[in-house]
């Protein structure tokens, strides 16, 4: 019998150079190393979401018309009476690959990673797609696929006039009364990060909405954890559920190594 090493090959295939196998004490030091940089990096995308909530805005002024299933919608529809609105520009239409039973496959894998919205509603924030495929065609791609976010269909040149008529892409908007600005567009690699709740309000103008957050005078904000629910469970300007800030307030004094106990 031959006795290989944890790098040598067992099938013929080339070896797969892995990292060495270490005791319990020096796989913690290993992680410890790691988590500094982590912390780190933690911090500094913490620090960008602070600068990106303080970014210029850019007014809309054209009139911009979409298709959706109760017929012709504007842009101000779009947020659905929230202050708040992220459009992701999909491909899927005549001359993408894939039409008419799939849209675009690095399109698809956004949609597939889309949290709940519920979450994202519960934060004055509405997320739709938008393509140029027909209602119909997008009304059965989505109950194929099982994805629910709403979808409209682009009628004009809001995808030429916001830099997604060649590419995919996120714009944020975001609402004052009936004015609408454009507050921040992300595409090509950054779309990747997209999907979670997390990084979709991170580029919001009002971001998470928690205290922590280093954000303008006068943003909204609410107490750390405390608005997070059942995705069955929101109920618009409802108080904290007491159990839960209970809960959360344990949590994050154990997460911080602070003591919360009544004092004597």
């Amino acid at each position: 019998m031959t006795k290989t090493t944890d790098n040598e090959p067992t099938t013929g295939e080339p070896a797969m150079q892995r990292p060495a196998v270490v005791s319990l004490q020096a796989w913690e030091a290993a992680r410890q190393e790691l988590l500094t940089k982590e912390k780190a990096h933690t911090r500094a995308r913490d620090a960008l979401a602070a600068e990106r909530r303080r970014m210029p805005w850019m007014a809309v002024t054209k009139d911009y018309v979409f298709e959706g299933p109760e017929g012709r919608t504007s842009l101000l529809d779009l947020f659905a009476g929230r202050h708040q609105l992220i459009v992701y520009r999909a491909f899927y239409e005549p001359g993408v690959y894939g039409w008419p039973e799939h849209a675009c496959r690095g399109c698809s894998m956004v949609a597939d990673q889309v949290a709940h919205l519920s979450h994202l509603n519960a934060r004055d924030t509405t997320l739709v797609f938008a393509s140029r495929a027909p209602q119909a065609d997008i009304a059965r791609l989505k109950a194929r696929m099982g994805w629910t976010m709403p979808w409209y269909t682009i009628t004009d040149s809001f995808d030429a006039d916001f830099g997604v008529d060649e590419w995919h892409g996120h714009n944020v908007f975001f609402r004052d009364g009936d004015r609408l600005f454009r507050t921040y567009f992300i595409n090509n690699r950054g779309d990747e990060q997209m999907g979670g709740t997390w990084n979709y309000l991170d580029i919001t103008p009002l971001g998470r909405q928690e205290v922590w957050e280093n954000s303008p005078a006068g943003y909204p904000q609410t107490p750390t954890y405390k608005w997070w629910n059942w995705n069955d469970s929101y109920v618009e300007g409802a108080a904290p559920d007491k159990k839960w800030v209970e809960v959360s307030n344990a949590g994050e004094a154990a997460m911080r190594n602070v003591d919360t106990s009544p004092k004597p």
